[in-house]
């Protein structure tokens, strides 16, 4: 990593001269018309060492320049008042660094100082529920959190974490008995027709309502009754919502839901009353969470109704017992809306009080919601949250429309770039922030959007296809400002990968292949590479696009998208 080399470099001089410091913090300079990157670590060490930074900072920059080896580095390095070193790397440097990047399947990234285990808990669809533009939120962040994860080196394991045992269950239940459906007969259309009717119906009646809740108390009391229905419906359910994820190109290891974890929920019950932290409340059995230090409130975790039915924080905390007796994970991720934000924090704390797993291996990577051009959670034209088929059609078509080509595309190119279209418009957002989903807008050819990069990765494949570097080294040369923007900017994807790892957050994938694409299509433009008679700067070039390439590729596949054949 490039940044890692400069700091080295600073730090070995900084102790020769003899001051005390273990770290030159070096960035990404803010002027890049002025230098490459900047280390502003001058200040702090003269603040610790009660000396003037302007005299630290020139003692430090001429000793930079008196090195043997400076220009295998540098082409210049100054210091600028107050307190900057301002760095101007060497050609040299740069393609050496691209070698190493070009000749390493993970582009020369540095492997972490542990391989952690780490279980992801994302998709949670609900049974008999149809899955709607949430859905594919969860999925994909999820997804790519998983892909980046692995990327860097750690083991994975992802669990759908399917509600299959909520009070949804009972209202279909009901309803199907009121159709008087045979089990064999249920089919995906009843349980589409059916879930929202009931829905409805509870909320009118209040009859209904509890009978639905006493059908779904029924059946996880382990009641042989529904079982067989409740069996039959999961299947029907389960089997589109995996028909979606895998148009989605979304996976799991593990698809389990609620009702797995139903017989760990006694561990659970006599860890918490040994530790004595149930308490009975109103006839409900809760655990107090709260914090002194706490500056809002934190409602008492309800473990059992009064009723005697289990809640979503019963069956989670089942659920971590389960997950840590097989797997024992370093961590454990839940992405899921930020909105429930509150509830896994009353999760992760009555774990950790009940010892069940501590408090400091979870994360709550909370996500905004997906909102129409009003700002208002995205809509269909009737005013219904819209299921995600009817997305997946809706972007067929706008992308259809686009050209007249289009419509002439394999099946299989058509939903790559759909996929390219919904998935680059959600990543390239902060996860936390809400956003505008403008279909329309993400579908264009030109901007931030997936097929732009896709574009981008075709035009630059035509180029490179016909021309052999297969035994060819990259030459120390760099030919103009348009090829070293690109090469430097190639340079910088440790540090766009760091902070996607670090901060869970895709979007710095995002940001940074399309910076990359930017700069690809400048230099494009600017260098005629296929029309070039000079062949070492032919194939100096085609050997950086080629690599490019290679990255676009990697960094379309950390955020779930594919490569369509033609566009």
């Amino acid at each position: 990593m490039v940044i890692e080399e400069l700091e080295n470099i600073l730090l070995e001089v900084t102790k020769k001269l003899g001051y005390d410091t273990d770290s030159m913090r070096v960035i990404l300079s803010n002027r890049p018309d002025l230098c490459d990157y900047q280390c502003d670590a001058v200040f702090k060490l003269a603040k610790t060492l009660h000396k003037n930074p302007i005299e630290i900072g020139e003692e430090l920059v001429n000793e930079v320049n008196a090195l043997p080896n400076f220009q295998e580095y540098f082409e210049k390095v100054e210091f600028v008042k107050p307190g900057f070193i301002n760095m101007t790397l060497s050609s040299n440097f740069i393609n050496k660094n691209l070698i190493e990047m070009n000749d390493d399947a993970h582009f020369h990234l540095k492997k972490p100082e542990k391989i952690e285990t780490i279980v992801l808990d994302y998709g949670g669809p609900n049974v008999a529920k149809p899955l709607h533009v949430g859905h594919m939120r969860t999925a994909i962040v999820g997804e790519s959190i998983k892909r980046i994860l692995n990327f860097a080196g750690h083991k994975t394991i992802a669990d759908v974490h399917l509600g299959d045992y909520g009070l949804q269950i009972g209202q279909v239940i009901y309803g199907v008995q009121k159709e008087n459906i045979a089990i064999s007969d249920i089919t995906i259309q009843d349980l589409d027709r059916i879930y929202p009717a009931m829905s409805a119906l509870c909320k009118e009646n209040e009859e209904v309502k509890e009978e639905c809740a006493e059908i779904t108390k029924k059946l996880q009391d382990g009641d042989l009754t529904y079982h067989d229905m409740w069996k039959k419906i999961c299947e029907v359910s389960s089997e589109d919502i995996l028909g979606i994820y895998k148009y989605l190109d979304v996976s799991f290891d593990l698809w389990l839901g609620e009702s797995d974890a139903y017989p760990y929920i006694p561990k659970v019950e006599k860890m918490l009353k040994e530790k004595k932290l149930l308490q009975s409340s109103e006839g409900a059995m809760i655990v107090d969470v709260s914090k002194e230090t706490d500056k809002k409130e934190v409602p008492p975790l309800v473990f059992q109704k009064s009723n005697g039915a289990y809640l979503y924080a019963t069956t989670d905390l089942a659920t971590i017992v389960n997950r840590m007796e097989d797997y024992n994970p370093d961590r454990i991720l839940y992405v899921t809306d930020s909105r429930q934000s509150l509830h896994f924090e009353q999760v992760f704390r009555a774990s950790d009080l009940a010892g069940i797993a501590p408090y400091s291996i979870f994360e709550h990577l909370g996500y905004g919601t997906v909102n129409g051009n009003d700002g208002k959670p995205y809509k269909t034209r009737s005013g219904d949250s819209p299921k995600l088929q009817y997305l997946f059609d809706q972007a067929k078509e706008i992308l259809i429309s686009k050209k007249d080509g289009n419509s002439e595309m394999s099946e299989e190119d058509i939903d790559k770039i759909v996929n390219a279209i919904l998935k680059f418009a959600d990543l390239q957002n902060n996860r936390e922030r809400d956003y505008i989903f403008d279909i329309a807008k993400f579908s264009e050819v030109v901007g931030k959007t997936g097929p732009y990069i896709l574009y981008t990765y075709l035009r630059i494949a035509k180029i490179i296809q016909n021309v052999d570097i297969d035994n060819h080294k990259l030459s120390n040369n760099i030919y103009n400002n348009y090829d070293r923007d690109l090469r430097l900017k190639l340079l910088e994807f440790p540090l766009a990968f760091k902070n996607a790892l670090e901060y869970r957050m895709p979007s710095y994938i995002a940001d940074y292949v399309y910076d990359i694409c930017v700069l690809t299509n400048a230099f494009y433009q600017n260098n005629h590479v296929s029309g070039l008679e000079d062949m070492d700067k032919k194939k100096d070039w085609v050997y950086l696009l080629t690599l490019t390439n290679k990255m676009i590729k990697e960094m379309l596949s950390l955020l779930v998208i594919k490569i369509p054949t033609v566009m």
